[in-house]
Order: structure tokens, then C-alpha cells, then sequence
């Protein structure tokens, strides 16, 4: 019995790790070392903020409650994008039923813990209240938890109650991504609402570099959950009818699958992770403002950073009184 060697791999490998090192099959090889490389850089900017954090709290205790909200909303959103590089590799390998669980559950509630970070960072740059400081990480745990009762409550259906292998279709894997898809257009309208505040409305900060550094976030916020967009708007696409239309189903909804963790991956952390972190790093080194809080740009009752105000009053509400007296005369 002769059995044929797989170039790249050795002897003896089992066929569902082929695309690992596969050198006919490319992709697998490709997408691995991009799925590393993203892995790593996650992982060293989330060491990097929390190391920063730290240092920066014992230096100015007095701000330790202003920067703890974002810090716990970031770390997560870097983990999120940590473990989409890491579930790169379930897909790369070939579908099993012990490699389908990893999948269904995975995927879904990785992509919906980033979605929901970036709806609660929209929610606190648009100055609702339930979503400032520490409100900021609650919000996103609490969007966040609801998929993960979803993607639970179909396993036990699938593996407990009707005691079947985890086997799932393309439509039940697009059907299970409904609530992302909603976190995900939610979040991207509200992105856009603060782009255009942070652009054409007035901001009541009193320093420019508080304005510039709110409209580059909330550009680069916009960008990345339009990216986000497009790149769920092509794989379901490609999933559900490209595939079959070209003849190319199921060899390729791996592949496909695989990118889409990938490219958005890739996406999140340059256009949210890195920005976000260098934004508030370099903007807490420069100033002793309440980092990224641009909540003053939509409501005219928002605290001004450091001027101890609590809101902005007219002369009406503060009692000022205006009264001409009959002493001065007012044709001068």
C-alpha cells in the first residue's frame, strides 16, 4: 500500500491538519502566519495597556476611576481580537465533530464581544450616561453575554437534547450570526452620528487638541465597522450563493471562513485596537484631561475636563439677573 506524502507535511500526518503546511494548498499556510502575527500583536498591545495602566495609576492616583472604564473595554476588545486569530486555526483544519463546537461557539461570540466593545465606545463618545466609565465595559459584557446564551442554547439543542454530532449548514451558521449582524449595523450608525457631530457641530472643549483627537477617532471608528461591513456582507454572500454559483461548494467555505477572521481580525486591531490605545496613551502623557471623553461635543450639559463644572447654565438658570437702573443712561 502506498500512501501519497503531502508536500510540505511529513509522513504519517492526518489528513484533517494538511492545510497547516500543505504547500500545494497555499491558503492554509498564508492565513496561518497572518492568524500568528495578529495573535501576537494582540497580545502585546493588551500586555502594553495593562502595563501602562498600572504604571500610570500609581503616578496619578487621583485618575485611577477616569481611565479604568476604557482600560477594562479595551483589554477586552484585544482579547476578542486575540481569540478571532486563534480560531483562525479551527477552520484551517478541517471540519470535525470535535473542531464543530469550536467553531459555532467561537466564532459568533468573538465576533459579538468586539462588536459589542465598539457599540459601548460609540455609546460613550455620543455622551449617554449609562456607558460612561465604568458603564463603558458593563454595556459591551452585557450585549455581549446575550449572544453567548445563543451560541450555548443551540449546542445543547444540537448535542444534548437531540444527542446528534455537531453538523451545521451554511444557512444555520449565517442564522446563528443575526445578533452580530445587528450589534454590528447598530454600532456602525451610531459611529457615523458622532462622525458627523464631532465634524460640524461646535465642541465645547476648551483645548484643540481634545477636538482633533475626537474627530481622528471617530474617523478611524467609522472606517472600521464600514470595513466590518463589507467584509461580513461578502462572506455571507459568497457562503450562501457564491460558492454553489461557481461550483466551488464546500471547497472553499473554509477558505472563506478563514479570511473573513483574517481580514477583520486585522481590521479591528489597526483600526480600533492600535489607534485607541496610542490615542489614549499619548493623550494621558500629554495632558491631565479625562482621556478621549469628547461627551461635551453633543451635550451642552457634559462635564469640561479639569474646570471642576459641572454643567453649562444660562444666564436664566443660573439667576443671573440683567436689570438696566434708571440712573444710567443707556444712549451712550
Amino acid at each position: 500500500l502506498v500512501t501519497s506524502v503531502i508536500p510540505g507535511c511529513g509522513t504519517g500526518l492526518d489528513p484533517m491538519f494538511r492545510y497547516l503546511c500543505d504547500r500545494q494548498a497555499a491558503w492554509g499556510i498564508v492565513l496561518e502566519v497572518l492568524a500568528s502575527s495578529g495573535f501576537l500583536f494582540s497580545l502585546a498591545l493588551l500586555i502594553g495597556l495593562l502595563v501602562w495602566s498600572i504604571w500610570f495609576c500609581l503616578s496619578s492616583r487621583k485618575q485611577r476611576s477616569s481611565i479604568g472604564g476604557i482600560v477594562a473595554s479595551m483589554s477586552m476588545f484585544l482579547l476578542a481580537t486575540a481569540g478571532l486569530f486563534a480560531t483562525t486555526f479551527s477552520f484551517i483544519i478541517r471540519l470535525t465533530p470535535q473542531t464543530c463546537p469550536t467553531r459555532v461557539f467561537l466564532f459568533s461570540v468573538l465576533f459579538s464581544l468586539a462588536f459589542s466593545c465598539l457599540l459601548a465606545r460609540c455609546l460613550t463618545l455620543l455622551g449617554f450616561a449609562a456607558a460612561r466609565g465604568w458603564g463603558e465595559p458593563g454595556v459591551a459584557l452585557g450585549l455581549f453575554i446575550v449572544q453567548v446564551i445563543i451560541s450555548t442554547q443551540w449546542l445543547l439543542i444540537v448535542l444534548v437534547r437531540d444527542k446528534k454530532s455537531c453538523e451545521i449548514t451554511q444557512n444555520e451558521l449565517v442564522m446563528l450570526q443575526i445578533y452580530v449582524m445587528c450589534l454590528l449595523a447598530i454600532g456602525l450608525v451610531f459611529s457615523m452620528r458622532f462622525l458627523c457631530r464631532s465634524c460640524f457641530n461646535y465642541s465645547y472643549s476648551y483645548k484643540k487638541a481634545a477636538r482633533y483627537r475626537g474627530r481622528i477617532q471617530s474617523i478611524l471608528l467609522s472606517i472600521t465597522l464600514l470595513l466590518s461591513t463589507c467584509i461580513w456582507m461578502v462572506w455571507i454572500t459568497m457562503i450562501l450563493w457564491g460558492n454553489h454559483n461557481v461550483g466551488r461548494q464546500p471547497q472553499w467555505d473554509d477558505p472563506v471562513l478563514t479570511i473573513t477572521l483574517v481580514a477583520n481580525g486585522w481590521v479591528l486591531l489597526m483600526g480600533h485596537g492600535l489607534s485607541q490605545v496610542a490615542s489614549l496613551c499619548k493623550g494621558e502623557a500629554k495632558s491631565k484631561d479625562m482621556p478621549l471623553n469628547f461627551s461635551g461635543w453633543t451635550s451642552p450639559s457634559a462635564d469640561i475636563p479639569g474646570r471642576g463644572v459641572s454643567s453649562l447654565r444660562s444666564p436664566y438658570e443660573s439667576g443671573f439677573s440683567m436689570t438696566v437702573s434708571n440712573n444710567i443712561d443707556i444712549t451712550r
